[in-house]
């Protein structure tokens, strides 16, 4: 029962009010940013957090942020306790080893003082386009140690009552190859911890400081008292999936991702035991990673209304064996852990629940962020840049409609560059965007398109990175739904021979030459003949399922000069494949 002094009334107004502070520092910095990773796509998260470094509310940006933002803030204040901050200080930070996430994800973190004490702590975390490293965009495939994945900022004091320590920006900028946009989205970073000091200092001013304190505490305790009711209404049990990650960029072998979840009462616990030991290549995933991923997943099935704060995961609990791929030891590679274990793990915490709750649970989604960079120096400019892009791919099918085609899905949620923004800022020309026909997984729910990427190289040579996955492991369906499409990529020359490459690769490509990345589709929803003639009809219309496609998944033949449905040879050939009717 909820607190007689906590009206419910002033509680969700204080709610949407720090919600609203984190969603406007979240527009500042988009606003004000110089890359097209955060002005374009968004490829950022802002919070308000408690004096003691709890999470109170956080901008619906990024989901993989959940679990990182109250990892870096706790760390920062071990290295910084309030007494060692002052009004007017920033501390910045990238280590994966402290913060989680990789080195591209940099956090600025303010303190914020009313009438000379510290009532609250805001922070920003956005994914730089450069940060060093062996590869422009700082993604590099070959990585098998931290070191040589970029720089690593511990906790420092970027600003000391409020002025900047131009010193520490300039080494930072001199291990960058885009300096310019560094510091134009350090400065970005800066601005919208600036806006929500104001907000907030506006919000003491109006309620003051006992009452904003007071139902700080009080949002994240009726998160949790949401959280553990919706829990109770789970069938209590142990449900286990297994998934693989097909390779780690360097051993093309499988890495088995485990898990087991119990559900008691009004709690979870989530154990990874017997998941991979820790990789050579660079996608282990820190502890931080795999709380978000965990929290994401839970919170998407449970209750997704649910306000995105420390509270709703206290009855959380996540068991990550030391040593493994979802909890390395320093210094074990992690930069593509983001790319694609993020996303392994979401799809095998989400196909334990569906033993527990299929009608809450989607068919697997692309299962991989598609990461796609390419850097070199522009020709025209005469300067480093770093073309930073994740494709979407297809959305898993749902127990009653379709999953979403080229959308970002699960831990990713940013949006894409446009064509005209791509070749007006770097030397690139796109020659092929689009979604991928006959990509979503069959089903009586059709499961979301991949996408098809295609960028040529302008007049230079330059590096890129591509890492995609779900290749040979496609995304799953559910309830006798067919897989979604895989992923695919290739490289061609400028006198056009054309060669497959893996599913993780950096490389060097020539002037002139070619690359292009498929995302996989989405997994299908229950059997194919069970979809609607008309549906089929209709994807065929649109483009999504071809002619041969609609005969040979769904059983549905179309009259090639009419275009309608030939009713009595689709009635033959449906009583012919009724294997799963």
């Amino acid at each position: 029962m909820m607190d007689d002094a906590i009206d419910p009334a002033t509680l969700e107004v204080m709610r949407n009010a720090l919600q609203s502070i984190a969603e406007e520092m979240g527009a500042a910095l988009v606003r004000t940013a110089f890359s097209t990773n955060i002005k374009d796509r968004m490829d950022c998260s802002t919070a308000v957090y408690t004096r003691e470094g709890k999470l109170v509310s956080q901008a619906e940006h990024m989901p993989l942020h959940l679990g990182l933002m109250p990892s870096v803030v706790q760390a920062v204040l071990q290295a910084y306790p309030p007494d060692r901050l002052e009004p007017g200080d920033v501390v910045i930070i990238n280590d994966p080893y402290i913060s989680g996430s990789h080195l591209p994800d940099i956090c600025i973190i303010s303190p914020v003082y009313w009438e000379g004490e510290l009532v609250a702590l805001l922070a920003n975390l956005a994914h730089h386009v450069d940060v060093g490293g062996m590869t422009p965009g700082s993604m590099p495939v070959g990585a098998v140690e931290i070191f040589q994945e970029g720089l690593r900022i511990p906790p420092t004091k970027l600003c000391k009552r409020r002025k900047l320590d131009e010193e520490l920006l300039q080494l930072i900028l001199a291990n960058v190859r885009t300096p310019d946009e560094t510091r134009g989205d350090l400065q970005a970073q800066l601005a919208a911890n600036n806006v929500g000091e104001r907000r907030l200092h506006e919000l003491m001013k109006k309620h003051g400081q006992a009452m904003v304190f007071k139902y700080m505490q009080a949002i994240l305790d009726y998160s949790e008292r949401r959280m553990r009711a919706m829990i109770a209404q789970l069938p209590p049990g142990h449900y286990t999936f297994t998934d693989y990650l097909e390779s780690d960029g360097i051993v093309d072998e499988p890495i088995p991702i485990r898990v087991a979840i119990a559900v008691e009462s009004n709690d979870i616990k989530v154990d990874f035991s017997g998941t991979s030991a820790a990789t050579r290549g660079p996608v282990n995933c820190t502890r931080p990673v795999t709380l978000a991923c965990v929290y994401y997943a839970i919170k998407s099935v449970v209750d997704p209304g649910l306000p995105s704060n420390e509270g709703a995961y206290r009855p959380i609990h996540v068991v990550t064996p030391p040593g493994s791929v979802v909890n390395p030891d320093f210094p074990a590679a992690v930069c593509q852990a983001n790319i694609n274990t993020a996303q392994r793990i979401v799809d095998a915490v989400l196909g334990a629940l569906a033993h527990a709750v299929p009608d809450r649970v989607t068919a697997a989604s692309s299962g991989s962020m598609n990461l796609f960079t390419i850097g070199g120096i522009d020709p025209g400019r005469g300067c480093y840049y770093s073309y930073v892009e994740t494709c979407g791919g297809g959305q898993g099918a749902m127990h009653n409609q379709d999953g979403m085609d080229g959308v970002h899905t699960n831990m990713t949620n940013t949006r894409n560059t446009p064509v005209e923004v791509i070749e007006a800022t770097y030397p690139l020309r796109v020659e092929r965007y689009a979604l991928v026909p006959d990509s979503g997984g069959p089903g009586r729910w059709r499961g979301g398109l991949g996408i098809v990427r295609e960028i040529t190289i302008v007049d230079h040579q330059a590096r890129a990175t591509i890492s995609t996955e779900r290749r040979r492991r496609r995304p799953w369906g559910l309830s006798d739904g067919k897989p979604g499409g895989a992923s695919a990529s290739f490289y061609e020359t400028a006198n056009g021979q054309v060669r497959a490459l893996p599913t993780m690769t950096s490389m060097d490509v020539e002037s002139d030459s070619a690359l292009t990345l498929v995302s996989p589709g989405g997994g299908g929803m229950g059997c194919p003949l069970g979809r609607d003639v008309e549906l089929v009809k209709r994807d065929v219309i649109a483009g999504f399922v071809s002619v041969e496609g609609a005969e040979r998944d769904y059983g549905v033949v179309l009259d090639p000069e009419s275009g309608e449905v030939d009713e009595a040879r689709t009635a033959a050939l449906r009583e012919q494949l009724a294997c799963c009717l």
